[in-house]
């Protein structure tokens, strides 16, 4: 570039002729000229060379006045693509949700953890106030259970009301009757633990003992009369084809007690291999079941399919047995 002389190809413009042959314009050699003249105007309105007064700067002013003239870049690229379907395209590539889905997701999380909170919640609920499920470890209430029977206990009745004679009852071990564990619970037992506490699986744990209420506070219970029978305030019961297998024998223990008020005197249906009350008689306060420990009333067997159904009532047995008398020191 010379000092006081304009040459456009010194800031990157090169000459071109019209297509009619006159003059130069000062469009970038690159461009396209087609359509070019109109954006820029005729080369006569130039500034002509000749004219002493014009400086480089004025004329470098003109030119960048015509720039700015062209306006925007076009909509469409040389291809023939628009400008802007080429950056929708970025932007659906995004791999990023939009916030409204992330959103709906969070919502949806949230309404989940509603509903099992309300499920567990009615879940312990009934557990804890209407009803309880069990399962049967042992052969000592044959052939009433089986062992690994399930059964359902009635929570409501037994907290409304006392039970009778004849009731299959459900207690917590606060005698002692059962063994310690003989080793400590592991993690998958302490979560059984807990989805049986919550009311989500059958309660399988070692605290409870399931027995047949034979007497009730007042009551006196006596084995046995001339045939082997258990006595209820000195009526003998005909247990055996109830809820006593053909082949066994109301008791091999004798013994003769009152039952205190607010417990009963438990005895299991399979009386030889059944480890209940008579084995803590005759002065042991071990031998009867409190009734605040009494958890429910077994009434149904709901596991296996084959043995499922309500239980018979056994209260037929005990029909001729009448109130207990006046209470008496405990013998």
């Amino acid at each position: 570039m010379t000092q006081g002389r304009f040459d456009p190809g010194d800031f990157g413009w090169g000459r071109a002729r019209h297509r009619d042959g006159s003059g130069w314009s000062g469009a970038p050699a690159s461009r396209d000229q087609n359509g070019l003249d109109d954006a820029v105007g005729d080369p006569a309105g130039f500034p002509d060379e000749a004219e002493g007064s014009r400086s480089a700067t004025g004329r470098g002013t003109w030119v960048a006045d015509r720039w700015e003239d062209l306006g925007e870049a076009p909509a469409t690229r040389n291809d023939g693509v628009p400008m802007y379907r080429r950056r929708s395209g970025r932007r659906a590539r995004d791999s990023s949700p939009p916030p409204r889905d992330r959103g709906r997701f969070v919502t949806v999380l949230r309404e989940l953890a509603v509903v099992v909170v309300w499920a567990l919640l009615i879940a312990f609920v009934a557990k804890h106030v209407l009803v309880r499920g069990f399962a049967i470890p042992s052969n000592a209430m044959e052939p009433t259970f089986q062992t690994g029977d399930r059964v359902f206990v009635n929570v409501l009745e037994t907290t409304l009301q006392e039970n009778s004679r004849g009731d299959v009852i459900v207690f917590n071990d606060s005698r002692g009757w059962l063994p310690p564990p003989d080793e400590p619970q592991s993690v998958g037992e302490w979560i059984s633990d807990g989805l049986a506490f919550l009311g989500v699986t059958v309660d399988d744990s070692d605290n409870n003992v399931i027995k047949r209420i034979i007497g009730v506070g007042g009551d006196r219970v006596t084995c046995c009369d001339s045939r082997g029978r258990v006595l209820v305030n000195e009526v003998p019961l005909d247990e055996t084809g109830a809820y006593l297998a053909a082949d066994e024998d109301p008791s091999d223990i004798a013994f003769d007690v009152i039952v205190p008020d607010d417990h009963y005197l438990v005895l299991g249906d399979r009386r030889s291999s059944s480890g209940d009350s008579r084995y803590y008689l005759p002065h042991s306060d071990h031998a009867y079941i409190s009734r605040d420990d009494v958890v429910g009333t077994a009434f149904a067997v709901v596991w296996p399919f084959d043995r499922m159904g309500l239980l018979q009532d056994q209260s037929a047995v005990f029909d001729r047995v009448p109130d207990a008398p006046a209470a008496e020191d405990e013998r």
